[in-house]
């Protein structure tokens, strides 16, 4: 692996200038991005881990300067160096129409947050919690509402559907926690994504489904691991309650996953963990915890359907890539069929 530059924590506008230029020295990634469009928008790892409005997990006052400083140092270079354009209000959460077929709404689920609470603390029901911030959430249903796309997809950056983890064997928690934020005590939720701002969640499902839209797609990056969900508006009487969507969350490139942390052969002991999450979570249709790549979304009129790959070797740069499989969403149902067939 390459070492990174610079090689300390990043905390001033010259460090996350530097990162970005590293990052923008290998050749495939100026590959990818002069031939396809890229659509950004940021997570935590653009400024600091698990950050929130005004601090970061990883953000020691004092030691570190100031968050605020740093914050926007951050998002500077960001800017400097991806394709996105702020709004006057320097929000980045936007909406991109593609004619009638669908709607792309981009959320910023960092800037506007509440500090996450640790995971079994009941404040996470609390309805003066936010992850999107109050006007954002009014944007997105409004746009819904006003909406005369046939499909909504929403670009959010952690995962909306619920995820319990009750179940999984106790020597696996820890390295899942490493991927997905639960701690080694195997407690229930993760409380980074939606899962620790249930009542934002609760108002945009319920939106939703009071809008008729049964078929929304969530897009979801964040966790280092492959899943098809389901989305349920009351996951704990699921499949007998309603649908609202799906969710396709896509692996990372390279970042460590749970064979990596463990450092055992893929698909041996994830086997197990992937069994005990499917039997907890009805709605999660599938997950790979081991595979790193990538995915391809098809979006039609008829439904949509997202293609899942793995690269055989993540430190090889010419290593091919392999299907892994695929789901489809018929449209108007909010729930995934497996098919055999990757589009194209």
């Amino acid at each position: 692996a390459r070492t990174h530059l610079p090689a300390h924590e990043i905390l001033t506008l010259a460090d996350y200038r530097q990162r970005h230029a590293h990052y923008r020295s290998d050749p495939d990634l100026r590959a990818v991005t002069a031939a396809h469009p890229l659509i950004a928008i940021w997570d935590d790892h653009e400024v600091a881990n698990d950050w929130w409005t005004d601090g970061a997990e990883n953000h020691t006052p004092g030691e570190e300067g100031d968050w605020h400083e740093r914050l926007e140092a951050g998002k500077r270079a960001y800017f400097e160096w991806m394709p996105v354009r702020p709004s006057t209000e320097g929000t980045v959460f936007r909406r991109l129409r593609f004619g009638s077929l669908a709607d792309l709404h981009l959320l910023d689920l960092r800037s506007f947050r509440d500090r996450q609470v640790t995971p079994g603390n009941g404040a996470v029901d609390s309805a003066d919690r936010t992850i999107t911030g109050r006007a954002q959430l009014d944007w997105l249903l409004g746009g819904i509402s006003a909406s005369p796309a046939r499909r909504h997809l929403i670009a959010t950056s952690v995962m909306i559907s619920p995820v319990a983890f009750g179940s999984v064997p106790a020597h696996l928690l820890g390295p899942i926690g490493q991927c997905l934020g639960v701690p080694a005590g195997g407690l229930a939720i993760n409380t980074d994504q939606w899962d620790g701002y249930t009542a934002d969640r609760q108002r945009l499902l319920s939106h939703l489904r009071a809008e008729g839209v049964r078929d929304a797609v969530f897009l979801t990056g964040d966790i280092h691991m492959h899943w098809a969900n389901e989305v349920p508006v009351n996951a704990a009487t699921y499949p007998l309650s309603p649908s609202v969507g799906t969710e396709f969350v896509v692996t990372s490139v390279t970042s460590d996953n749970l064979d990596d942390i463990l450092g055992v052969p893929p698909q041996t002991v994830s086997l197990v963990a992937e069994a005990a999450i499917r039997t907890a979570n009805r709605h999660v249709k599938w997950v790979d915890l081991d595979s790193h790549g990538y995915g391809v979304l098809e979006v039609r009129a008829d439904g949509t359907q997202m293609d899942y790959y793995a690269v055989t070797d993540r430190a090889d740069p010419a290593a091919g890539t392999r299907h892994l499989r695929s789901y489809r969403a018929a449209a108007g149902t909010g729930r995934l069929e497996r098919t055999a067939n990757p589009v194209g």
